[in-house]
């Protein structure tokens, strides 16, 4: 079985996301989607919720589970018997990162890295992005799943000034 791993914050997941994730389970017969838990960042949504909205949005993709990691993702990988870790890359800045942290996670472990690049469609998303933009009121409408924008809205709704 080839076991692969999607990691990220995901805060909250976007269309992008869910596009590498789609295109990754055509890849590997088992993808985690892992969500990180870095309690020196506070989340608009919790570690818990942003699981429960990945499950909503990847129900229909059998190959596909959704765990949470904290530490290195390389003892992630290594205590779930995961050969490799899918990271979608959006422009060059990406790469340059993502170049360094392959190379370390090889080193530590012999875990490689799948590079995967973003659909032009979505090549300007982050999460940070969508976040920023619908607190101000922008339409992100088609930028996130259609439930995560349910959620969205609400938390930011619910959410002081």
């Amino acid at each position: 079985m080839h076991r692969a791993v999607c990691p990220g914050s995901f805060d909250p997941v976007t269309n992008g996301h869910l596009d590498i994730i789609v295109r990754a389970a055509r890849l590997f017969d088992d993808l985690v989607v892992a969500v990180g838990a870095n309690p020196r960042k506070a989340g608009l949504f919790s570690v818990d919720e942003r699981v429960e909205l990945i499950r909503e949005v990847t129900k229909d993709l059998a190959e596909v589970r959704v765990a949470t990691f904290d530490g290195l993702l390389v003892d992630f990988c290594r205590e779930h018997g995961i050969q490799a870790i899918v990271k979608g890359l959006r422009a060059v800045g990406d790469f340059d990162y993502e170049l360094q942290m392959a190379q370390m996670n090889l080193r530590l472990t012999g875990v490689e890295t799948v590079f995967v690049p973003t659909s032009p469609e979505y090549s300007f998303l982050s999460s940070s992005l969508v976040k920023e933009v619908a607190t101000y009121g922008g339409d992100v409408s088609g930028l996130v799943p259609e439930h995560v924008l349910s959620r969205l809205t609400a938390r930011l709704d619910d959410t002081p000034a």
